[in-house]
């Protein structure tokens, strides 16, 4: 047996998009898929507006560079999480700040926040890790006496709720701006993209401005900014489109995916399962398990691999990345919390498309490794 770590679910519709777009001719950034797609990803969202990009990390940083941020500034971020957030920051000759995070969650510690605000902190990077919201209320709070944007990274967090002083909230419609990865293994994915949300047309207006090299109208090789070619393309769109057609449908799914985990692991006392605060409505997007120490981490990876399971070890924290401690970031610094969950952390197969016999056989392999282990 072969079970892929995340196997994307190709919606009903998609190879008919794609062959209309193909057919009419409009394979570019101009061909209609691309706003279509963007109204329907705002109102999934419960925003205004959305802009399409090539990539989830061309929307951090087009959002970064939209709001001005540059030189001098600094961008507090979680020290566990993807390395596209800092990278975006340095992109803008900025200064990514690390916080340490919540050991169950793995989302930034606002209790940690203030501590490294600096008359040069310009905004915060809220990432909903693996799929669970981080505390926006706090955030917003801290953000509001400061003065500080708060962006969103709801890059693995399609669909996922908050429960603001106003109700529950998707995630993505609730900071300034809020950044998508629409990577293969994303619920929505257009193979490779990203997609910016937002209620502020100003904003919305810079960002299409600097995605497209900044023309000026009716003067097609007049360029008014620094700018950048960040734009997504029609096929992408359409893909896109397909696959937001069944998103309530995928999203159903991993939490059946979810249940069924939590149900065939529950009697293994050395895993600690995902949890869900009283305050989120997580997406499962990836089931991650945290292991007693790195030791067991690694040799269950190893004991699975071998069954034909693919795994993934959690993310590396930003402190101990080489390509930033080469260049003199983050040297000495030390997040506990950050440490914790990388060391131990491990991700089982759970793409919308596994098959509940896959998952289970993952499930029964997991169990096996510890009754050999004992």
């Amino acid at each position: 047996m072969n079970i892929p770590i995340s196997k994307p679910l190709i919606s009903k519709n998609a190879k008919k998009y794609l062959e209309i777009a193909i057919k009419s001719g409009w394979i570019s950034s101009k061909g209609p898929f691309v706003e279509k797609f963007e109204k329907r990803f705002a109102q999934f969202v419960g925003t205004k507006y959305a802009v399409s990009t090539n990539s989830g990390t061309a929307a951090l940083h087009l959002t970064l560079a939209a709001l001005g941020i540059g030189k001098g500034d600094e961008v507090i971020i979680p020290a566990f999480t993807m390395i596209s957030v800092p990278l975006a920051i340095i992109y803008q000759n900025a200064k990514p700040v690390l916080v340490d995070v919540e050991k169950n969650t793995g989302n930034i510690d606002p209790s940690k926040i203030e501590g490294k605000i600096t008359p040069r902190t310009r905004a915060i990077i809220a990432v909903h890790n693996n799929g669970h919201p981080a505390a926006m209320n706090l955030i917003l709070k801290i953000a509001k006496k400061h003065n500080l944007f708060v962006i969103e990274d709801a890059a693995e967090a399609h669909g996922a709720k908050y429960k603001t002083k106003n109700g529950w909230k998707t995630v993505g419609s609730i900071g300034k701006a809020g950044c998508f990865s629409l990577y293969a293994n994303k619920i929505v994915t257009t193979g490779e993209g990203g997609i910016i949300t937002t209620n502020d047309k100003k904003l919305r207006d810079k960002l299409y401005s600097l995605r497209n090299l900044a023309r000026t109208d009716g003067i097609h090789f007049l360029h008014k900014e620094i700018s950048f070619a960040y734009r997504m393309g029609n096929l992408q769109a359409a893909l896109g489109l397909a696959q937001l057609e069944e998103v309530n449908a995928s999203l159903r799914r991993k939490n059946q995916i979810t249940k069924l985990y939590k149900r065939l692991l529950s009697g293994i006392n050395e895993l600690v399962l995902p949890i869900e605060k009283d305050y989120a409505k997580r997406l499962y997007w990836n089931f991650e398990i945290l292991l007693p120490d790195k030791k067991t981490r690694d040799n269950l990876a190893k004991f699975i691999v071998k069954k034909g399971i693919e795994t993934r070890s959690s993310f590396i924290p930003l402190h101990k990345q080489p390509a930033f401690l080469k260049i003199g970031l983050f040297k000495k610094e030390v997040y506990k919390n950050a440490e914790y969950i990388s060391d131990r952390g491990i991700s089982l197969p759970s793409g919308v498309a596994i098959k509940d016999a896959e998952l289970i056989y993952t499930a029964r392999k997991v169990n096996d490794f510890f009754k050999r282990k004992s």
